[in-house]
């Protein structure tokens, strides 16, 4: 099992019990050191009682269990304004909302767009609004061709 795996299984019924939603995990080497990166979120936004009190808790288990063996630092977060969409299910909470797409491979000529999600079909298919100049578009994009999605920050 994964590191991240591990500290799924961990997290989530504190997670559950603090009514809180896991976005993601990540661990990750930056330099000479690991880190072990939690992203917590619910309706309205986390605050930093509620990322301390999740990291306390977490701590514990691991230090428990202690399933990473090289030293690593700890950080619980929110996830930020650019959140990941990481499952159907954020693609569907997050509808007309503004989002940046890449893809796997170019769609129509774009191997990456930002718009706004307008629709996930019950195939599985996303669509996006965007601007092309001064004219609006759609795009159509298989769910399972979208490498990395996330809220992304609008200044229009």
């Amino acid at each position: 099992m994964s590191v991240t795996d591990t500290v799924k299984t961990l997290v989530e019924p504190i997670l559950d019990d603090l009514n809180l939603e896991l976005v993601d995990i990540e661990y990750v080497k930056e330099g000479k050191n690991y880190y072990l990166r939690i992203f917590i979120d619910k309706d309205g936004g986390v605050d930093i009682e509620e990322c301390g009190i999740v990291s306390e808790r977490l701590s514990e288990l691991l230090d428990e269990s202690d399933p990473i063996k090289d030293p690593y630092y700890l950080e619980v977060s929110s996830p930020g304004a650019e959140r990941p969409l990481k499952k159907r299910e954020d693609f569907v909470k997050f509808m007309n909302h503004h989002v940046y797409l890449k893809f796997y491979e170019p769609i129509e000529g774009f191997k990456a767009i930002e718009g706004d999600l307008v629709n996930l079909s019950d195939e599985d298919i996303v669509t996006i609004e965007f601007k092309d100049k001064t004219r609006k578009k759609t795009l159509d994009v298989p769910y399972k061709k979208i490498a990395k999605a996330r809220l992304a920050v609008s200044f229009n």
